[in-house]
């Protein structure tokens, strides 16, 4: 085979996380623990009790109940969960529980779906990362790097020995020759001609990946024949728009879903032709070791292009390219969360009461890997990076007004964001760039549902999944109330206030137990979101 795979690591060194491998885009979440705490802190909050303890079924009675299809908030009802399923639904007082079930008074209290992250990037121990997103109401997840130890969370969530998400698991990167990504950060096939991109969709598909993820640095010929092939094999492909295709292009081929709003820029400005003939003038140096030092290199040569492709914006180009998203039904996944951070770097926090959730080291290491990775722009640059972001918003709220589908989900895996957290962060930035509340909860919710290919997922209604947010707040009047979490269910199981905290507590600790990563180790981790 003269495809080559980039890496295959599960650590990383201290010296390429603060200066040079990973940067905000690569560096791993967590680190790695040790086997014995990893493994002892995740089976006590995985460990399964069903209803909380109890056998039967469980019903909350008197709440609010926020559907996620944006229909308008049904106060007053009652959701009956068994056996992992939303069996009953109905107003209080109208429906008929069966001996034996145990009920929940939730008066004052709302319920959404569970969430789900759309774009992420998980790494780190198990005690840490997967009990963080049920813990913060995120009960299914995409990851786009598939690696063996998400098959290896997946089996364990199944099976009820770890608290965690559903998942939804991608192939490895699959870019052109040279990658943007080196063997510091983790595993990447690069692919030169057709052949080779036909082998590798067979490859993954044989591997478990449950779709393709397609990168930017793809050749017209081997993304088409990609496209084609994951056709023939019967697996989604999705990820980034290659420099190479038109969106709209990709767009014909089943391209399921777009990922950030770096190529959307390009396809929305009346500069197209001159933008891609310079983009395609873009080089990285394919002997340089460091992901970050490419990436850093990638950010200088890219961005005037963005900012040229804003001064030309072509509203009639954005609303017949978004006529075309809307009719083959591609869904844009935006990632504000990251493009906040690389773009408006001075507006990053300083400080979270949840990053206490991961291991110090790690989060002290963030404001290091953004300075190495958006260091030396001119006040000139950091003012147009801004406007880019601004402009990034508004084509958010072009693509809700033309009907193209939106998923919520944040590149997690990169620094400033928190597993789970990041997702409520998320949902805010949606509403700060034109959608209501609604609109928001239905892109972390049912829309998210149908782009994952899950149809039992993403709405309160009887026969779905039984994961549920339980809130003390209403997020239709502010979206930011999803962070008001009382309880959650994770496939069945009711995680009542008093055990959440607890949940969250030893995740606290393993995180404070996590030891830095060995001298000289390489990295793993993710971070697509950098560039276009």
């Amino acid at each position: 085979m003269s495809e080559t795979t980039v890496g295959e690591h599960r650590g990383i060194g201290r010296r390429g996380l603060l200066g040079g491998a990973s940067a905000v885009i690569g560096a791993m979440l967590t680190g790695t623990a040790s086997a014995a705490t990893a493994r002892a802190a995740g089976t006590r909050a995985g460990t399964r009790a069903g209803n909380g303890g109890a056998a039967g079924p469980l019903a909350f009675t008197n709440v609010t109940v926020i559907d996620g299809s944006g229909a308008p908030p049904a106060p007053g009802m009652t959701v009956v969960v068994e056996d992992g399923r939303i069996t009953g639904l109905a107003p209080t007082g109208r429906i008929r529980l069966r001996p034996g079930t145990r009920t929940v008074d939730l008066t004052g209290k709302y319920v959404t779906p569970g969430l789900i992250e759309a774009h992420t990037h998980s790494d780190g121990p198990e005690a840490v990362v997967a009990p963080l997103y049920a813990l913060t109401g995120v009960t299914t997840v995409r990851e786009m790097w598939g690696k063996p130890v998400h098959h290896e969370w997946r089996d364990e969530i199944r099976d009820g020995a770890l608290l965690g998400p559903r998942c939804v698991i991608g192939s490895p990167i699959v870019d052109g020759a040279p990658s943007l990504w080196t063997a510091d950060v983790g595993p990447a096939v690069e692919v030169r001609d057709a052949a080779e991109a036909r082998r590798v969709v067979r490859q993954v598909k044989r591997a478990g990946a449950d779709f393709v993820k397609v990168y930017s640095r793809l050749s017209r010929e081997a993304y088409f024949a990609l496209a084609d092939e994951a056709r023939r094999q019967g697996i989604a492909h999705l990820g980034h728009c290659p420099d190479t295709v038109r969106i709209a292009e990709a767009s014909a081929t089943g391209h399921r879903s777009i990922e950030h709003l770096h190529a959307l820029l390009l396809a929305t400005s009346r500069h197209e032709k001159e933008i891609r003939r310079r983009l395609a003038a873009v080089r990285i140096d394919p002997g340089d070791p460091s992901s970050l030092s490419r990436y850093h290199s990638w950010f200088q040569q890219v961005h005037p292009l963005e900012w040229r492709a804003v001064r030309g914006y072509d509203r009639d180009r954005a609303d017949a390219l978004f006529r075309t998203l809307a009719a083959h039904g591609t869904t844009i996944v935006p990632t504000l969360s990251v493009h906040r951070t690389l773009e408006l770097p001075d507006d990053v926090p300083t400080r979270a009461e949840e990053w206490k959730c991961l291991p110090a080291w790690q989060v002290e290491s963030w404001p290091d890997q953004l300075a190495a990775l958006t260091g030396g722009r001119t006040p000139e640059q950091a003012r147009e990076i801004s406007r880019i972001f601004r402009h990034r918003q508004r084509l958010v709220s072009e693509l809700r007004d033309a009907g193209v589908r939106l998923a919520a989900g944040t590149d997690t895996g990169t620094g400033y964001l928190v597993p789970g957290f990041a997702l409520h962060d998320e949902l805010a930035l949606l509403v700060a760039a034109g959608l209501t509340p609604a609109e928001a909860l239905r892109a972390a919710t049912q829309d998210a549902a149908r782009l994952l290919g899950l149809s039992g997922v993403g709405t309160v209604a009887r026969g779905q999944a039984a994961d549920l947010l339980v809130l003390d707040a209403d997020p239709l009047r502010d979206i930011r109330n999803t962070r008001r979490i009382h309880g959650v269910v994770v496939d069945g199981r009711w995680i009542p206030p008093q055990e959440r905290s607890r949940l969250l507590a030893d995740v606290e600790s393993a995180a404070a137990q996590t030891p830095p990563p060995q001298e000289g180790a390489t990295v793993t981790g993710c971070g697509c979101g950098g560039h276009p």
